[in-house]
């Protein structure tokens, strides 16, 4: 399986590093070695609005190969969204593959059409302009349709991840990420 995470210069760092770092965690605790989780975008290096400059695992070209895609949060969405040339390059089918936004990442997504007519969640301060896609906008911290979904503030990659997770391997799999990270003392609190 190959997970694609999307990004951009500008992007915000937990939205792309929770994620990555759970869906890594399918092979490193789950022992799933055929699992591969990829950082992708238009450049060699993106750095994020923190100031990292991150290297890139492929190309934006190596979505189509992808099984999930979450498209990333960030200041550098405002550009990109907009941006007819760049959103032609993201060849996505949800058809064939699960595709997740994390907050603002979801101007994307309605940028290429995906949530016209259905309800989906963002960021607040982007709220009016995802509406613009034709898109219920839900005040909700993960909204799923189909092989679409929408995540919601940070810590929601939880939710996304585990919904990418569970839909291509099983539950028993997010338990098994999800108990590797849960603070000392605590049991699963998850969806």
């Amino acid at each position: 399986m190959k997970i694609a995470i999307v990004c951009f210069d500008d992007f915000t760092d937990i939205d792309v590093f929770l994620p990555w770092d759970l869906l890594n965690r399918v092979r490193l605790v789950g022992g799933l070695d055929d699992w591969k989780v990829q950082l992708l975008g238009t450049e060699p290096t993106h750095i994020s609005m923190a100031g990292l400059r991150i290297p890139m695992t492929g190309t934006i070209s190596e979505i189509t190969l992808a099984d999930a895609v979450i498209f990333a949060s960030g200041k550098g969405v405002q550009e990109l969204y907009r941006n007819q040339d760049y959103i032609n390059r993201l060849k996505v089918n949800p058809e064939k593959q699960l595709i997740g936004s994390m907050c603002s990442g979801a101007l994307l997504l309605g940028a290429k059409g995906l949530l016209s007519g259905k309800k989906a969640t963002t960021y607040p301060t982007v709220v009016e302009q995802l509406k613009e896609f034709n898109v219920e906008v839900i005040e909700q911290s993960f909204v799923n349709s189909g092989n679409v979904s929408t995540a919601a503030g940070c810590f929601a990659a939880q939710e996304l991840s585990a919904w990418i997770i569970k839909t291509l391997i099983n539950e028993e799999m997010v338990d098994t990420v999800l108990e590797s990270v849960q603070p000392v003392g605590k049991g699963l609190s998850f969806i």
